[in-house]
């Protein structure tokens, strides 16, 4: 009866459930009403059962729905990823300001810093469209059918998100700082002058290897990249191989050097960068 079945809902909610009703009668409304998820029959269903859930299974085929949640899952696990790995980024380059102000002496006039505002808004712009989209491509992880459901309550970012991504932010403002002193000591510039701008490419680079090597570790935040497979997101390595290109402009092209104060970079900055991102 229509009660009953509204009082089955009704008991599940009250245990803490996230219910699913699926109904195509006049009688099934006030439980698809009721229901977390209420999903009415397409083919078979009143109008009354259709308007009243939130829902409608076009096919009235049970399948579709098992195929409609390992995609919801698919996609919530890619929005996180792409939470994991933009945001150590801007907070890292937080971090690179916030020490700089705070410690970096104030040279010629003029303060001391890793990376000029403009070069952070191009790390901002190229992480965002090259490698943070990509990620949004991610296949569907092993056993994502065999999660237990997630918390209705449950906040986006995890607390191991937020331990990872501090951590990881840390580690990427340390190496950019580090490398920067090492490249401004080694050049024995001043402010405004060409050691100056390698001491910044430097640190702009380091920034960029490390989204390199941090996007491959977001491919899987449950387990390893190999699980899933080296080669089953093919736009990952497009989106890079677009990055590399975009920083070697940056790096190497005069008027990207007038415009963003860049300069060109020998061979071991490079490795000394990329070893400093592995």
């Amino acid at each position: 009866a229509p009660e009953q079945k509204l009082r089955l809902v009704e008991a599940l909610q009250a245990e803490g459930h996230v219910v699913a009703m699926t109904g195509d009668g006049v009688n099934d409304a006030p439980a698809l009403k009721q229901a977390d998820i209420g999903v009415a029959m397409g083919i078979t269903g009143t109008s009354v059962s259709k308007e009243s859930a939130d829902m409608v299974l076009t096919d009235d085929n049970f399948a579709t729905i098992v195929a409609a949640v390992e995609e919801g899952r698919r996609v919530y696990d890619n929005l996180i990823k792409a939470f994991a790995f933009v945001l150590p980024t801007n907070l890292g380059l937080a971090f690179i300001l916030m020490a700089a102000v705070a410690v970096f002496p104030i040279v010629g006039g003029e303060l001391l810093l890793p990376m000029a505002p403009v070069q952070i808004l191009w790390i901002n712009l190229i992480a965002a469209v090259a490698l943070a989209l990509p990620l949004g491509f991610e296949a569907m992880e092993k056993n994502v059918m065999g999660r237990p459901p997630r918390k209705p309550d449950a906040p986006v970012l995890s607390p191991f998100v937020l331990f990872r991504t501090v951590w990881v932010a840390l580690l990427m403002s340390a190496a950019a700082i580090g490398l920067f002193l090492w490249e401004f000591s080694g050049a024995g510039d001043e402010v405004g002058g060409r050691g100056y701008a390698e001491a910044q490419t430097m640190a702009v680079s380091t920034v960029v290897m490390f989204q390199i090597f941090y996007l491959i570790g977001c491919r899987s935040l449950r387990g390893s990249v190999r699980e899933i497979g080296l080669w089953s997101n093919l736009w990952i390595y497009g989106g890079i191989g677009v990055l590399l290109v975009l920083q070697l402009g940056f790096t190497y092209l005069p008027f990207m050097n007038t415009i963003f104060g860049s300069a060109p970079l020998g061979l071991d900055d490079w490795a000394r960068a990329a070893a400093a991102a592995i």
